[in-house]
């Protein structure tokens, strides 16, 4: 019977065969059918391989008797690196084309939508390995029904993987949409880190910038303020998008789930908020930095002008006096060349005080 081969694929572990270890490693920590992780909420979450997922799946499209328990869903996280991923998703479920249209078509821009009776998803985090570089996002594809949630990824994620972690440790989950709903919540816990640490590097340097030390604060300021921006322009259009699908839910949705998801996105534009807060405070930075070194552009070019000021009747006097042409003042006096530097002490001293008066003017 269906009931007990699935039962059996469940519990049965694959013995080890050679070079396993190699092909894991090829492909990133999925199995051959490139799945990361998998878990069968019937209801508590039990880990569950390709094979037994096929089963399962074989199971609930036949839908006789040997059909899972109505409460229960499967949960199948893949690498999309791994192009078997795509080939077993085909073969073994009956998700909606459009999904596996915007797989092939490596669409990045946030959307969440409703297809008949399915929700299709995409979604932009934070890579694993984030070093708060604008290029440290990546995308994650979630297609998801009352029986069945598929994520994917081309690169380890942080959301996601703070999910399979919560559910591995016993998280309950209570249908399909709450797992999306818990996927949001660590999306915003991630994103609220980083706002943290945004937040006490814009500390520091508003700490340098209000002490004089203006080193190295435009480049990382400028840098802090590429990723908010990026951020923001991946991250922005969710909140409004679910807030969309959930004027207008599937029938299998319940009103908690609703809720949980209307809260979870409430969560998550607040979140977003106070990004937004965080890079204007990141903007006015910037203005008061460009502020000062235009300033101290401004001083140092006073006082080249000052200094050139102050040479020119030296070098007008030393010019006249060098022509060696008959008819040159004092040229036979027994103190011209005191008188000469008189002269020329005199208007450096008149060509200072005319300098200095307009500073203090300004």
């Amino acid at each position: 019977m269906i009931v007990s081969s699935l039962s059996n694929a469940l519990s049965r572990k694959e013995p080890a065969r050679p070079g396993r270890a190699s092909t894991a490693e090829a492909t990133f920590g999925s199995d051959a059918a490139g799945l990361i992780c998998g878990y069968l909420f019937a209801p508590t979450a039990t880990p569950i391989g390709a094979e037994a997922a096929a089963a399962w799946l074989k199971a609930d499209l036949a839908a006789d008797d040997g059909t899972p328990a109505p409460d229960s869903f499967l949960w199948l996280h893949f690498n999309l690196a791994d192009k078997a991923a795509e080939r077993w998703l085909a073969e073994h479920t009956d998700l909606a084309e459009a999904f596996f249209d915007t797989l092939r078509g490596g669409l990045h821009s946030t959307r969440v939508e409703r297809v008949e009776q399915t929700l299709l998803a995409v979604v932009n985090d934070l890579q694993f390995d984030f070093a708060f570089e604008p290029s440290d996002t990546a995308t994650l594809w979630i297609c998801l029904n009352r029986r069945l949630v598929v994520t994917g990824r081309r690169k380890p994620l942080r959301s996601v993987d703070q999910l399979r972690v919560s559910v591995r440790d016993g998280e309950p989950v209570r249908s399909s949409a709450d797992l999306l709903a818990q996927l949001l919540r660590h999306q915003v816990d991630v994103l609220g880190d980083l706002a943290r640490q945004m937040t006490n590097r814009v500390d520091e340097v508003e700490d340098r910038l209000l002490s004089g030390r203006l080193e190295h604060k435009r480049a990382r300021l400028g840098a802090m303020r590429r990723l908010l921006v990026r951020l923001q322009r991946l991250l922005l259009p969710e909140p409004a998008a679910l807030f969309r699908l959930l004027q207008h839910p599937p029938p299998w949705m319940t009103e908690t789930d609703v809720q949980d998801l209307r809260d979870a996105t409430e969560e998550f534009s607040v979140v977003l908020r106070d990004m937004v807060a965080l890079q204007e405070r990141v903007k006015l930075l910037q203005e008061e930095v460009a502020a000062q070194v235009n300033e101290q552009t401004g001083r140092s070019l006073f006082v080249l002008t000052v200094v050139t000021v102050l040479a020119l009747p030296i070098n007008i006097i030393a010019g006249l006096l060098g022509m060696n042409v008959g008819g040159i003042p004092l040229a036979e006096h027994a103190h011209g060349f005191l008188i000469i530097v008189g002269i020329v002490i005199t208007f450096m001293f008149v060509a200072g005080w005319w300098a200095f008066r307009k500073k203090n003017d300004d």
